[in-house]
């Protein structure tokens, strides 16, 4: 008996040490995932970051409006007439998410939980010429959204909660070791469960790095969209014409000046053979 007397203490112990180990994980895994919207000075835009291990494993930072359809009765009451909701991602939302070595997601809360966003990475290995190439890409989007939440939606019909997802995306292809920028607006289509509706997720502002970030709150090298570097090639090959243009006219003229003194230089030749005595 007084070894079982002895004994239950220790094994209570143990399990009161147990439960206070679970609960300081669970604050320090909940500490991991941070809103650093605050850092950003763009008012529409938020900055995302999930840690592990005590190191930074996806950042992400963009503006997202989602444009939503849904029912409202006509003044019949009769026909059915259809209405828009613009929903921006508001700052201070909550944040969850997750790294792995091939997968990460990021899950953002916002209006009590009246919509949430999750994004879906993964990274891939492709065969190429030059040997195997890594690449990462957003594959999945989510969208949930509560068509009773008063702010947005007026007077829906069957008010209630649907989802939206996206159908076989792929999107922000990245080369590994890199993240993803791009200014221009991008629009990402999802199927949402109310009946015949499409919900169009509109980023900008963009830059995001879920796998392979070296220093701890900082972005690799940035691998810019197709969109970007049109508009930069846009905006810089009228000022590269005009300098090859300059170019051409500082040559032009330096050839015309070093012509003409050449030929100043040279002795002329009278044409008048009569003139040729008064010569030498």
């Amino acid at each position: 008996m007084d070894l079982r007397g002895r004994a239950f203490p220790s094994v209570y112990r143990l399990r009161v040490l147990l439960m206070l180990f679970y609960t300081m994980a669970r604050i320090t895994a909940e500490q991991e995932v941070e809103n650093l919207s605050g850092l950003s000075t763009n008012p529409e835009k938020d900055i995302f970051v999930v840690r592990e291990n005590g190191t930074t494993c996806l950042m992400a930072e963009f503006a997202a409006k989602f444009i939503v359809p849904y029912d409202v009765w006509a003044s019949n009451y009769v026909d059915l007439i259809t209405e828009q909701a613009d929903i921006s991602l508001t700052r201070g939302a909550e944040v969850k998410g997750h790294c792995g070595h091939n997968e990460s997601e990021l899950q953002v809360f916002w209006v009590d939980r009246a919509y949430a966003l999750k994004m879906l990475f993964v990274k891939e290995s492709h065969n190429a010429s030059k040997g195997p190439e890594a690449t990462w890409r957003l594959s999945k989007v989510q969208f949930v959204y509560d068509s009773s939440e008063k702010t947005h939606f007026k007077d829906a019909v069957s008010a209630g909660k649907h989802t939206a997802n996206s159908h076989r995306l792929s999107a922000l292809v990245t080369p590994a070791g890199k993240s993803y920028e791009c200014q221009a607006q991008q629009s990402i289509s999802l199927a949402s469960s109310d009946p015949q509706k499409t919900v169009t997720m509109i980023l900008s502002a963009v830059h995001i790095q879920p796998f392979d970030i070296i220093s701890d709150f900082v972005f690799s090298e940035e691998h810019k969209c197709p969109v970007d570097e049109r508009e930069q090639l846009e905006e810089t090959l009228p000022l590269i014409l005009g300098l090859i243009l300059g170019l051409v006219i500082v040559v032009t003229l330096a050839i015309y000046h070093i012509h003409h003194k050449m030929t100043a230089n040279q002795v002329q030749i009278p044409r008048d053979r009569s003139q040729y005595k008064h010569m030498g």
